[in-house]
C-alpha cells in the first residue's frame, strides 16, 4: 500500500508505529493500577499492599505487635512494610514496562516514557 512512497512511506510507518506505542503505554499505565503487589516486615506481622503505581492501599497489621512500650517499634514495621510494597511496585513496574518494549523491538533497557 505505501510502496512507492520512498521516505513517506517509512515516515507513515513510523507514525502508525508510534500511535501503536502510545495507545499500548496508555493501557498499560491504566494496568499499573490493578496490578497489587504486597510488602512485609517483622517476618509478616505488618503487610502493606500497593497498585505498581505506588498507592497504598490496605495495611494489615498483627495485634500481638501492639504493646505500648514498643510504639517505635511497631511504626517502624509499618514503614519498613510500606517501603517493601512500594520498592516491589516500581519493580513491577519497570518489569511490565520492559514487556512492553521488547514486544515492540525496542531495547529492553530504554526508559519510557521519554
Amino acid at each position: 500500500m505505501l510502496k512507492g512512497l520512498g521516505a513517506m512511506g517509512d515516515m507513515a510507518k513510523m507514525m502508525k508505529a508510534a500511535q501503536e506505542m502510545q495507545g499500548k503505554m496508555a493501557q498499560m499505565q491504566e494496568d499499573m493500577h490493578k496490578i497489587i503487589v504486597e510488602g512485609e516486615s517483622g517476618a509478616g506481622l505488618v503487610k502493606a499492599t500497593c497498585t505498581a503505581k505506588g498507592e497504598l492501599k490496605t495495611l494489615d497489621i498483627d495485634p500481638s505487635i501492639f504493646n505500648g512500650d514498643e510504639k517505635e517499634v511497631v511504626e517502624d514495621l509499618i514503614l519498613a512494610a510500606i517501603k517493601d510494597a512500594q520498592s516491589k511496585a516500581t519493580d513491577r513496574a519497570q518489569s511490565e514496562m520492559s514487556k512492553l518494549t521488547e514486544g515492540m523491538g525496542l531495547p529492553a533497557d530504554m526508559k519510557l516514557p521519554f
